[in-house]
Order: C-alpha cells, then structure tokens, then sequence
C-alpha cells in the first residue's frame, strides 16, 4: 500500500439512513470504536446518547466522538446524515461536542467540507486534497468551538451523574469482553449500583445494565452479520458461560436465534 493510499483510507464518510428493524442495531445500541466518529446531520430529528447523556438532534448539527467513547442514535424515517471516520484525534477536543449550527453562513461551509471530502473519496479523487480538506474541517470546528455561545453548552455534561455515568461507558467500553457485572463495575467507581443505575436513568432514561448489555449485543450483531466466527466463539469471546446461555440471551432481545440473524443478513446480501 502506497502513502498516499494509506492516507486516503484513514477518512472515510458512510450514510446514516432510517433502517428496518433487522438493521435498528447498526445506528441504535451502543457501539464505540478505537479512532474518532463526526456524524453530520442534514435532514431530520432524533435523539442520540453519547457517553451516557441523551440530546435531541436535528438538521445542521455535528456531534463528536472521541475514540473509545460509546455513542448510540435513533433514526427516524425522515433522518439523513452521515458519519465521518477520522484517522486520529489531531486538530479535535478530548471530549464529545454537540454543534447546532443556527446560521446559514456556517451550515453551507460545513456542507461544503463534508461534499469536497466525499468526491475527494471516489476512484478518481486525490488523496491530498482529502487530507487537505480534513485540516480545513478541524479549523472550521475549532472556530465554531471558540465562537460558541456558553449558553449553548449542555449544563448537564458538567453535573456529577453525567461525570459518573461518562465515566461508566468509558470502563464499559475498555471491558465489556470480561463478563463482569454492573456491581463489578460499580465498585471499581466506588458507587453503589443502585447510586449508578439512578444516575444512568437521569442522563439517558436507561439502567446501568442496559447500557452493558446494549454494547454486548453490538458486538454480537457485528460479529455475527460481519465474520465467520462460530457462535460458541463468539459466545466465549464476549463473557458468556455457554454458547446455550448466550442464543437464550440473544433471542430473548431479538426474537430470533444468532444462527438465524446470521443468515438473515446473508440473505439481504444476495
């Protein structure tokens, strides 16, 4: 691979569209990844969780991931966005952002980064204006960071729930292969599960144990829907005691067994 296809392949940009319920997972349990995410909303309203703390969302608003941060997004029929992979965190905050972009002047640049980047990403694009129109796009969010009115900061990110359930998805996201328990990790905060699940409620209206699970079943759908990974593998490779406990597990939340939402996704691609 040459350099300048390696830094072509660092960004990449994909659609976040309204899905069926086989695909729900792919936008709405919680995920988290090794490198940043931007999501850029142009159409629509929802709302979307990040690092525990639940917002609305609506057009011309761009939301941050930092690496290793859980995030999950509800999508409704009339939502159109899309997600952008960055290949570090250079020229971004170490912390989530929330943008609502209220004047047109900055709304049509913001477009215009996102549509420079996705035709430097076809075939015939170069990947120098790729990495270029990247730099140009962390100018443009540390300038709508620094302009921002303090009002529109969420004062909740700063609350001690929000710190404390933050700090929660980060140790979730770190281990949630190692099958330990809501009370495992609520000893580790050095709260009670009761004070942790009463937080979780107030800053996203789900139980600390939903968030576990809801990144547990992510990862069983990516598994299953992208490798060949056997089911007891997978079974072994996420905590479960038994390759029975965790078909009971899966099927309990889908309705269906991991064998049969394996093939579904196969038969969706034929």
């Amino acid at each position: 691979m040459t350099l300048m296809t390696e830094i072509k392949a660092a960004v990449t940009l994909a659609p976040i569209k309204h899905a069926g319920p086989q695909s729900r997972w792919r936008t709405e349990a919680m995920r988290s990844h090794a490198t940043p995410r931007l999501i850029h909303i142009t159409k629509g309203q929802g709302r979307i969780t990040v690092a525990g703390l639940t917002n609305g969302y609506g057009p011309n608003n761009l939301i941050y991931i930092p690496p290793h941060t859980m995030y999950g997004m509800e999508v409704g029929p009339t939502v159109f966005a899309q997600i952008m992979t960055l290949p570090d965190t250079a020229g971004m905050p170490t912390a989530p952002f929330h943008l609502r972009l209220l004047d047109v002047g900055p709304q049509k640049e913001l477009l215009g980064l996102f549509e420079a980047i996705e035709q430097e990403l076809q075939p015939t694009g170069d990947p120098r204006a790729v990495s270029c129109h990247h730099v140009l796009l962390t100018i443009f969010i540390e300038r709508q960071l620094r302009e921002r009115d303090e009002s529109a900061i969420d004062p909740r990110r700063n609350s001690a729930a929000a710190k404390l359930v933050a700090r929660y998805t980060t140790l979730i996201a770190q281990g949630f292969q190692l099958d330990r328990t809501v009370t495992d990790y609520a000893d580790t905060l050095g709260v009670t599960p009761t004070h942790l699940t009463r937080c979780c409620q107030q800053t996203c209206n789900r139980s600390a144990l939903k968030l576990l699970n809801e990144r547990i079943h992510f990862e069983a759908c990516t598994l299953l829907r992208e490798t060949r990974q056997s089911v007891q593998d997978i079974a072994q490779n996420l905590g479960f005691q038994s390759a029975a406990y965790f078909t009971r597990t899966f099927k309990d939340r889908t309705g269906e067994t991991p064998t049969h939402f394996r093939n579904a996704g196969l038969t969706a691609l034929k």
